[in-house]
């Protein structure tokens, strides 16, 4: 099915666009002045509805100007995606956006991160929530069709031609044998350059050369080669290295701290010692993190909340403290005899577990204070650091790197604080990389969730309603990197932990309800937010569902989808999967299939996975993942977000829970808290859909809830037990 796009809310106008001369005159620097609505448009909003229904948010007009092309006389273009890449292969596809549009040579687009030099406003830079290519598709196009225009009025005066008599293929024009080149328009030009009043037309989608397709990666050559630069890469001269104490309990308090032996150790440096905070720095990381033990530090308070009552503390017995995020029909008078079904599900704790660690270096230059640094969020970097020294935000600059790894880890700001206190006393720069045992301790986490789901079926075997309460931590409320705590009195729920709680099928009567718990345990982002724990629930309470109603779980599901266009593509989705799976043949014994879906951050997915079971080993082997975000601009990108959701959702369905005792967590490497492996990773094809000729929904988190309910629901289909807490464990049953 193909649906018309929307009505387009973003328009680059004349006044908006921006042009400078780069380094020489041959050298066109293109982007928008500091007035795009689209990136004001979700303050409109509030921000429980932009986020439950996946939109983009911004919540300020930017700043600064964006400079988003430079063309330079020999041809090559260099594109600063505003975006921070971090293996999710976007600065690839903002670029085939750019390069399709400007009517670019492939071969001849370089992608560079952006950085302090051009200007962008950090609010762009932020990247979370599977928002970049829905929130730049229409502002990059109509920026590069604008300069494509320009360009080609250009070169209509100089070949002293007219339009129709031109051809332009891959940023070459052709009048009859002779050729010009963007480069050599942008060095010949005399004079200003003419804006044109109108809007420049955009390409038909039927004329696509890189959006739809798979294209080389822009930054495999880099990385292969290891010319790639990530945090931990960081160098400066006369770079020293910085350690900092840490708590042996959360919430615990510094109340007296002394140097100690630390100061005579070898190439110790200096001894930081500030209100609740002591760090070392050496002129080795390993010499800093040796003189640690040396610093004479007295800790108290804090928590001391083991698992038991983490779980305790998590409980809900009614709606008293809870908020209503979604209601439709009368649910209370649907239950007041009672409910036919109930279940309860529970989702653990678990850290990001992404191959790099923090990592920042802090620099000052001239008064300023310059961070070098792995981060989704240089401006939440940027206050942060100006917060935590007392000085001005315009006297941090942020320069982000290549990510090896995010998962909403890298929103948080902690490393670089940390380096620019220490860069402060030494006035050297200094760079601060966490060790795998400080990230699995002292990082936040995925925040705990319960959730319990009634229904109650009519006489003659109908849905007529559900109920689902839940109960969650902080995500948009974490301290330091989400919303003032204040702001919780206003919202009530805390709606990132509450992404994917709402109810997308059609039942007359459906509640949501959620209950805020505040643990004293660092929780917030974490891939798929809510989604995971939330979809889960759902997802396999709907199997449960169509059980008791003796109906196949894939019939369930096309029964009660929701009405109009959401159903259509969820129809398409499941019919797709149903067709590659071979849905309802029969399986070997020990073998099994389950299905799942989603409709999150506006993407429909619907998957379902095979697995085997041998004694109390569950092993996925194959799934099949149809997916619709409208349009998918890059195939094999998508596919690897899709897979690498499948494999993450399956390491943490299958093995993954941090567990706390004695107010901190346990597990400090890898040896106790165990990943997926290859061997244990199951075939995976993916299946892109094509509902519109834009971008609607991501790409990067839609799919990993899917994965959980599909592996409960297999392991059901093959021994009649009901998976219901994460990780799965029959044993434990």
């Amino acid at each position: 099915m193909t649906t018309q796009p929307p009505t387009k809310r973003w328009q680059v106008s004349r006044r908006q666009f921006l042009i400078g001369i780069g380094a020489g005159t041959a050298t066109l620097a293109v982007g928008l002045a500091a007035s795009a609505p689209a990136l004001k448009r979700e303050a409109q909003l509030t921000i429980n509805q932009a986020f439950l229904n996946g939109e983009a948010p911004s919540s300020e007009t930017p700043k600064a100007p964006f400079i988003w092309f430079e063309i330079h006389a020999d041809n090559r273009a260099f594109l600063y995606i505003p975006k921070m890449e971090m293996g999710q292969g976007i600065h690839t596809t903002l670029a085939q956006v750019a390069a399709d549009e400007l009517e670019l040579d492939w071969e001849r687009v370089t992608v560079r991160q952006p950085d302090i030099r051009h200007g962008f406003d950090p609010g762009l830079l932020f990247t979370f929530g599977s928002t970049s290519t829905t929130s730049l598709y229409q502002p990059i196009r109509e920026v590069s069709a604008t300069l494509r225009e320009m360009l080609r009025q250009e070169a209509i005066q100089q070949l002293g031609t007219t339009a129709d008599a031109l051809t332009l293929d891959k940023g070459t024009f052709k009048h009859g044998e002779t050729v010009l080149t963007y480069g050599e328009i942008i060095a010949n030009k005399q004079g200003e350059w003419d804006i044109p009043e109108d809007p420049a037309p955009l390409k038909d989608a039927r004329n696509f050369r890189y959006i739809g397709q798979s294209v080389k990666r822009v930054d495999f050559k880099e990385k292969l080669t290891g010319r790639a630069i990530y945090g931990f890469d960081a160098r400066a001269e006369g770079m020293l290295y910085g350690a900092i104490a840490r708590p042996p309990r959360y919430q615990a308090t510094l109340t007296r701290a002394s140097e100690g032996t630390a100061k005579t150790l070898p190439g110790v440096v200096a001894v930081v010692i500030q209100e609740g905070f002591a760090g070392v720095v050496a002129t080795t990381r390993r010499q800093a993190y040796a003189a640690l033990d040396a610093l004479e530090l007295t800790w108290e308070g804090g928590s001391e909340m083991s698992q038991a009552e983490l779980e305790t503390f998590m409980r809900f017995d009614d709606r008293t403290d809870g908020v209503l995020i979604q209601r439709e029909g009368n649910p209370n008078e649907a239950f007041q005899a009672g409910a036919t079904l109930t279940a309860e599900y529970f989702t653990p704790m678990a850290v990001h577990a992404h191959l790099e660690p923090q990592a920042a270096l802090a620099e000052i230059v001239n008064g300023q204070y310059i961070i070098t640094t792995s981060t989704q969020s240089p401006e939440i970097s940027q206050q942060s650091v100006a917060k935590g020294l007392g000085i001005e935000v315009d006297q941090v600059q942020v320069i982000p790197t290549f990510i090896g790894g995010g998962f909403g880890r890298k929103t948080g700001t902690d490393v670089a604080l940390e380096a620019a206190r220490l860069a402060q006393v030494v006035n050297r720069p200094v760079h601060v990389g966490w060790n795998r045992t400080e990230e699995m301790l002292y990082g936040y986490r995925r925040p705990p969730t319960i959730n319990i789901l009634r229904a109650q079926l009519s006489e003659d075997n109908e849905l007529v309603a559900v109920d689902h309460m839940l109960s969650s931590s902080d995500t948009l409320f974490a301290e330091g990197i989400g919303l003032p705590r204040f702001s919780q009195n206003i919202l009530g729920a805390d709606p990132l932990s509450a992404s994917g709680s709402q109810l997308i099928y059609n039942i007359p009567h459906r509640a949501v309800t959620y209950h805020h718990r505040r643990l004293p345990i660092p929780t917030a982002y974490w891939r798929g937010l809510g989604s995971f724990a939330n979809t889960f629930a759902i997802e396999t309470f709907m199997d449960e569902i169509a059980h008791a109603l003796q109906v196949d779980p894939l019939e369930f599901r096309l029964r009660y989808l929701p009405e109009g266009e959401i159903g259509e593509r969820i129809k398409t989705a499941l019919e797709t999967v149903r067709q590659a799976s071979n849905w309802g043949q029969s399986m070997p014994s020990g073998m099994g299939r389950g299905l799942a879906i989603a409709y999150d951050r506006k993407t429909v997915v619907a998957l379902v996975m095979t697995v085997q079971v041998e004694g109390e080993k569950i092993r996925a082997r194959q799934a099949w993942c149809a997916i619709d975000p409208g349009l998918v601009v890059n195939p094999d990108g998508a596919a690897s977000q899709v897979q690498g959701q499948i494999v993450m959702g399956l390491s943490s369905a299958l093995m993954e829970e941090q567990v706390i005792e004695n107010g901190l967590a346990t597990d400090s490497n890898f040896n106790t808290y165990p990943l997926i492996t290859l061997r244990d990773t199951p075939t995976i094809e993916v299946f892109p859909l094509k509902s519109s000729d834009v971008p609607t929904g991501g790409l990067g988190e839609p799919v990993i809830g899917t994965v959980p309910a599909a592996v409960s629901n297999a392991v059901f289909a093959v021994t009649g037990q009901r998976l219901r807490r994460m990780p799965f464990n029959l044993a434990r049953l």
